[in-house]
């Protein structure tokens, strides 16, 4: 890395300094889904991190402002499905507020039967043990109770605010 090109600023950053700097760190995105017995609830969820091997736990971080996961907070047995690089408008579907997110999705109950989401690369089935509270957002620690992989795929990455793809 090119020393002229590294802005060290010893004040506090705002809002838009900090996603344009973590901007830069790509993440895959996933939708988090819950079924609440009448219907499927979902929001995109770019936060996802693997917290412990034993016992299994993931983490991932919903904003204070998510309308969406209070309902999935409620419901329980949540589905984490990691998105693979096609579904991007599935995932920009699921990032807006209202409306019916599953509508035209096609989904698969999964065995706790939160909608597992057909196509994503990944499934992890996960109980919520624990919320903590981060400023805007609020930090989830859930217990994976089952989780299944495709064996080919591209993830879905999200990086400086855009959608794309991984080439080796």
């Amino acid at each position: 890395m090119n020393a002229d090109n590294l802005v060290i600023d010893a004040g506090v950053p705002g809002p838009a300094e900090l996603r344009r700097v973590l901007g830069h760190f790509a993440t895959g995105v996933a939708v988090i889904a819950a079924h609440d017995g009448t219907r499927p609830l979902g929001f995109t969820c770019q936060s996802v991190v693997s917290v412990s091997l034993d016992p299994p736990y993931v983490s991932f971080c919903p904003a204070k402002t998510s309308t969406s996961w209070p309902l999935l907070r409620r419901a329980g047995a949540l589905c984490i499905n990691i998105l693979a690089e096609e579904q991007r408008e599935m995932c920009r579907g699921f990032a807006v507020s209202g409306g019916d997110k599953f509508a035209g999705v096609e989904w698969d109950r999964a065995g706790n039967g939160a909608p597992a989401l057909r196509g994503a690369l990944a499934q992890i089935e996960a109980t919520v043990e624990l919320e903590h509270d981060a400023g805007d957002h609020t930090v989830v620690l859930a217990r994976i109770g089952a989780l299944r992989a495709a064996e080919s795929g591209r993830p879905l990455l999200f990086y400086r605010g855009e959608f794309g793809g991984f080439s080796a």
